[in-house]
């Protein structure tokens, strides 16, 4: 029986966990981040938290090449 509600109590852990992560964007990862809006999108209870999500993983996408632009700069700068 403690399998069974194990079971049933993992979704609304993850969806926590999630919110934990969005909440907290300073603190984690692109990566995480993406996760987390990553089950929001999919298990968010309302709608207006899954279009939260969507835009937040629009704006990580957005960031990642100028911060591959940035570490390509960086990069010629210290290399003769």
């Amino acid at each position: 029986m403690i399998a069974q509600s194990r079971i049933s109590t993992w979704p609304a852990d993850r969806l926590a966990e999630a919110r934990a992560v969005v909440a907290d964007v300073a603190q984690h990862s692109d990566h995480l981040i993406g996760l987390a809006c990553d089950v929001l999108v999919a298990h968010g209870e309302t709608a207006a938290e899954r279009k939260d999500a969507r835009v937040l993983l629009l704006v990580i996408d957005a960031r990642r090449p100028v911060r591959r632009a940035q570490r390509e700069d960086s990069d010629r700068r210290v290399t003769p």
